[in-house]
């Protein structure tokens, strides 16, 4: 078994300056792609495994917005289904198998939820529920997934649902309602992966670099570590840069919405084998989700409001948000959820297209449907759909560049083309290192296990009672673009989310990055 990394992947500081230096003010490549969240990244990829010469740039780094505050899921598109949005819901069914048998199923794997049936939930609520869940495998089956990688739904005793859900209050409790969806280990690792595909694409990933104005034909950015500018050229120009689109062409109208994500330690709740759907009182296709993570947190999320003004680079969880979802948790849980076990929360900023109708519309009524956009002087942007859907959405932002253009390429080949550290569910199982690893890397989970093993100090845990080890900073920062700590903090591990374990592992993290020389590649 290798313990290299694949080939031409490898992003790391060097690799960064030395592609940044032949980039800026240096011969026009085919496409520009602005923005390395999902969308963009993926766009890089479809558009370098065409064959075409791709730069792709972002002001910060990869996932730093919208990307790494999801929910983790990668859904079916059933409350699109109830919507009546038949297209948008095959859509998400079809990508989610996509991930899940294809691209990244070393990153995607089917989690079980739990919709307990309590008195707050009524018969016709239930049934409507379950006539969904029946719907949503009538999606799967269309989509063509195998009912091994996602099996049925069906119903529960109370035996059953107390024996899934522990934390569940008994009084009234009459079942439960069991489905399946598709759980990523990690939206952060999901869009690390595409970048670093890209980079073995041919791809230049380049973090830290603002684009500050865009044009048809390139951009002028400016390196965010030194401050120079220049200017980059492109045939193509994509905008993927989400809630921030309209900062950079005109005419781009978002409505951004936040979700916002409670953490919670795990031992708090007690053990969690399945997720939880938790119908929000008053509402007929909203739910909140009790989302376990596998490292010692849950999640609890998430709300969908309307968020007016400045867009901020990193937005806060506010205490309405933050009350809503311990209401809506309380009303099912035999244990209280107080505001002081609340050990972190998140909020994401949701992309979506104002369609400007002229009426007043929530947030959560709002089309996920993506739009790929030309504005007067040829800027492309990919706006509105949601993390499930990227690689459909990249897919068709290129196809758009390469129509425009007169670029020279053939046909998207994404969909069956596989991300770094995949591989088949039997090749992962036999993969000589931990399970927990296999799960984040895949068929690379034994390199990271080896850093570990020829130095015990890198197989040591960063934090007690959390698993990230020391081999997984320092994989971060060799090998997938991590350039400071935060990037390590926050991006390639979630270690993050709980500002007291960051604190706490901070130290560790600069040791790292000072006596840990970057691979060059």
């Amino acid at each position: 078994m290798s313990i290299a990394p694949a080939p031409g992947s490898s992003l790391s500081a060097a690799r960064r300056s030395r592609e940044l230096t032949g980039t800026v003010g240096g011969p026009a490549v085919d496409v520009l792609v602005v923005g390395l969240g999902a969308t963009g990244a993926g766009a890089a990829l479809d558009a370098a495994a065409r064959g075409l010469s791709v730069v792709a740039v972002d002001a910060h780094d990869l996932a730093f917005g919208t990307s790494r505050w999801s929910s983790k899921l990668i859904h079916g598109g059933l409350r699109y289904l109830a919507s009546g949005r038949l297209d948008v819901a095959h859509e998400s069914a079809v990508e989610r198998g996509v991930l899940m048998e294809r691209t990244a199923p070393h990153l995607v794997r089917a989690q079980p939820f739990v919709l307990p049936l309590t008195p707050l939930v009524s018969r016709g609520q239930a049934a409507l529920s379950w006539a969904g869940f029946k719907a949503g495998d009538t999606l799967r089956l269309s989509a063509r997934t195998a009912r091994s990688t996602l099996p049925a739904p069906r119903r529960l005793s109370a035996v059953e649902t107390r024996h899934l859900a522990p934390a569940l209050r008994t009084d009234g409790l009459r079942g439960g309602l069991l489905s399946w969806d598709g759980r990523l280990v990690d939206d952060a690792r999901l869009v690390t992966a595409v970048a670093r595909t890209a980079a073995a694409h041919g791809a230049r990933i380049l973090t830290r670099v603002r684009a500050l104005e865009l044009t048809g034909s390139g951009a002028r950015v400016r390196d965010e570590l030194t401050g120079e500018e220049g200017e980059i050229r492109a045939r193509a120009v994509v905008n993927a840069t989400g809630v921030w689109a309209g900062g950079l062409v005109d005419g781009i109208r978002i409505r951004p919405s936040r979700g916002t994500h409670l953490v919670l330690r795990a031992e708090h709740l007690g053990p969690l084998p399945a997720g939880l759907h938790i119908p929000v009182p008053g509402e007929t296709n909203r739910f909140v989700l009790v989302l376990p993570q596998g490292d010692g947190r849950v999640y609890v999320g998430l709300t969908d409001e309307p968020v007016e003004g400045q867009i901020p680079d990193v937005p806060e969880a506010p205490e309405a948000d933050i009350g809503f979802l311990l209401d809506v948790l309380g009303s099912v849980l035999d244990v209280p959820v107080r505001r002081e076990d609340v050990v972190g929360a998140f909020a994401g900023l949701r992309p979506l297209l104002d369609t400007a109708t002229g009426e007043a519309t929530r947030t959560s009524d709002i089309s996920r449907r993506h739009a790929v956009l030309t504005s007067s002087d040829g800027v492309i942007t990919v706006v509105g759909g949601k993390l499930t859907t990227y690689r459909r959405m990249a897919q068709d932002a290129v196809d758009v560049a390469v129509e425009a253009r007169n670029l020279t390429a053939g046909p998207s080949p994404t969909a069956s083309l596989p991300l770094v550290g995949a591989a088949s569910p039997r090749t992962l199982e036999a993969l000589p290192a931990p399970r927990r690893l296999v799960r984040r890397y895949g068929t690379e989970a034994p390199a990271v296990h080896a850093l570990g093993v020829a130095d015990p100090r890198l197989g040591e845990r960063v934090l007690p009672g959390h698993p990230v080890t020391a081999a997984e900073l320092l994989w971060a920062v060799r090998h997938e673009g991590a350039l400071d700590e935060s990037d390590v903090l926050d991006r390639r591990t979630r270690i993050g989310v709980v500002p007291a374990d960051r604190a706490a592992a901070l130290d560790v993290v600069r040791e790292l990055l000072i006596e840990a020389p970057a691979q060059q590649g």
